[in-house]
């Protein structure tokens, strides 16, 4: 189960982009190599469910909520490139891992049938009542 596939990067990034991102041969070949676009799909998938863990039971997500694509996206998009990528690619890997960490802390909540993000009893507002050390009885002599 993969949150985002080949024809989806091929679709938001261009098949050229791609192909100069992961033709790494010795002689070019002027084709996408589909098993590094599978590999950093992977590694995008691992690092989202490393985010969904702690908040939904089961994780690969099924269906795939409509938010995780993009973020998938993003993360595999990075991590095909060897040198330091344009400041879009990076803006774009940023806001994909401020999105995870919203999702893990609760803030962003995922469009998700059947499975509901664990909660805990303590996850509700706490309040201590005891008794005011600063009370009339206790200033007397004092007002």
């Amino acid at each position: 189960m993969t949150y985002a596939t080949q024809q989806q990067m091929i679709d938001r990034y261009g098949t050229s982009a791609l192909v100069m991102l992961t033709d790494r041969a010795e002689f070019a070949t002027g084709v996408i190599d589909a098993a590094m676009i599978d590999r950093a799909l992977a590694d995008a998938d691992a690092m989202i469910d490393g985010y969904l863990r702690g908040r939904y039971d089961t994780v690969p997500l099924d269906p795939v909520p409509p938010q995780l694509p993009p973020i998938a996206q993003a993360l595999a998009y990075w991590s095909l490139h060897l040198t330091e990528p344009d400041g879009k690619t990076k803006a774009d890997y940023d806001t994909a891992l401020r999105m995870l960490k919203d999702i893990a802390d609760g803030r962003l909540k995922l469009a998700v049938a059947g499975a509901e993000p664990q909660t805990t009893a303590a996850s509700g507002v706490r309040m201590t009542d005891r008794s005011r050390p600063l009370s009339a009885d206790a200033m007397k002599g004092f007002i």
